[in-house]
């Protein structure tokens, strides 16, 4: 599973260090704060509506970064893009545990999300351009199961801070520990290059025949609208069902399940190390079986897994069994997601183009958690967390059936063209579609 690893070069090596370190300190600042929920609920007296605009505001405002980050990384660099979202979202994490009220602490989540979507987009792009076309769905998957490495940091933090410390320190202390990514900027800026396919690009000064802001529009226009549209509805689905259960995960097995803060870390942790086996086996077979069939296995299997796991009346034991092939299935999809997204875009808008969709999908998606705790008010926290992630895994699958298969797509020989979006040339002249 890992023998590739070996045939990869220094500088696709580097790039990966440096993307996967990225992804395990975003997780870790971003998943923070669902593990301090309850914790706000009972010290500031917050509803779970609230709690859930929490969640939603800095996922919301990520779309917005994500996208202009695209952008920006198209005229100005991945790698520097990638610098400057680092120190951003790691310096609003940590002013978060300063926040005395819901106000504050609501406007410093929504600044952290700026860095936060800007981030995945400078980091996806320069992953899908530098790591050569054999070995890019894996490359890009494994650097994926970063995220459930810095959930797992967040996860036994949370369990050792809160064993330690007062829950009125506690919770702050997380979000200080937050600063830490910043650190990662000195050994990026050192080790991590610009992809050859963009330092082309710049030299021939293509970069600068677009404005910013045409930079910025212009996958919301022919010949790349149709696939962006298409692209934006299914990262929806998958970003809007994983943030359904993920957000609100801690909370139900706390108020819910009424488990304690360790064993409540303990159950996290199961279910995060099977999110972190299903990373590298998506990744394997986004190469093997291809894209597609990767999203529609594990979008299937997490529409059925979850409405399980939050409505039947199983036994403590037996839903932390369940917690570990419950994560593998969820997050098996997002292996496959920046190879793809990098597949249907050619070099001069990839960075746009990646940006757009998948922030885009996550700014609707970050409506889900928003809209569970509405929800919850009426038909309890299980039932409404079934009800979302089910919705959200629907409109993944109806999305993927109007979307071509992009394996084996050579990445700088991608055309600015309708049909090269919807289908470029294969080595050996074959189509996408076979």
């Amino acid at each position: 599973m890992f023998g590739w690893l070996r045939e990869l070069d220094d500088k696709e090596r580097r790039t990966m260090i440096g993307c996967l370190g990225g992804w395990s300190l975003d997780a870790l600042d971003v998943q923070i704060f669902s593990f301090v929920i309850p914790t706000l609920l009972t010290l500031w007296g917050i509803s779970r509506a609230d709690a859930g605009l929490l969640g939603t505001v800095t996922l919301l405002v990520s779309a917005l970064g994500g996208w202009l980050a695209g952008a920006l990384s198209d005229r100005y660099g991945r790698v520097a893009v990638l610098q400057v979202t680092i120190l951003w979202y790691a310096g609003f994490t940590f002013l978060c545990g300063f926040a005395q009220d819901f106000n504050q602490l609501f406007i410093f989540r929504a600044l952290q999300g700026l860095g936060f979507g800007a981030e995945w987009s400078a980091g996806a792009v320069l992953m899908g351009e530098v790591i050569r076309d054999r070995y890019r769905g894996r490359a890009v998957g494994f650097v994926q199961s970063g995220w459930a490495i810095g959930w797992g940091a967040a996860a036994l933090l949370y369990t050792g801070i809160f064993a330690l410390l007062p829950e009125a320190t506690a919770w702050r202390t997380l979000f200080w520990i937050g600063l830490a990514p910043a650190l990662l900027v000195f050994w990026v800026r050192k080790h991590v290059d610009e992809p050859a396919v963009f330092q082309a690009r710049r030299a021939s000064g293509a970069h600068r025949e677009r404005s910013p802001l045409a930079q910025l529009l212009v996958v919301l226009k022919p010949p790349y609208l149709g696939t962006t549209w298409k692209v934006a509805l299914m990262v929806t689905g998958a970003q809007g069902g994983s943030y359904a259960l993920s957000v609100w995960l801690p909370t139900f097995l706390r108020t819910e399940r009424h488990l304690s803060v360790l064993n409540t870390g303990g159950y996290l942790f199961v279910h995060i190390l099977g999110a972190w086996v299903g990373f590298i086996t998506g990744a394997v077979l986004a190469d093997a079986i291809g894209r597609k069939n990767t999203f529609l296995l594990s979008a299937i299997g997490s529409a059925v897994s979850v409405v399980c796991y939050v409505t039947l009346p199983i036994s403590d034991g037996l839903m932390l069994v369940l917690a570990a092939p419950l994560g593998f299935i969820l997050y098996m999809m997002f292996s496959a997601m920046g190879p793809f997204l990098t597949e249907l875009y050619p070099t001069e808008v990839r960075g746009s183009g990646q940006g757009f969709c998948y922030n885009v999908g996550r700014a609707f998606g970050a409506l889900f958690p928003a809209l569970v705790g509405f929800l919850s008010a009426r038909l309890g926290l299980g039932p409404a967390i079934a009800a979302f992630a089910f919705a959200g895994y629907g409109l993944m699958v109806i999305a993927l059936l109007m979307l071509p298969e992009t394996r084996g797509r050579q990445v700088a020989a991608i055309p600015q063209a309708d049909d090269a979006v919807a289908g470029p040339v294969l080595r050996g002249g074959a189509s996408a579609d076979g």
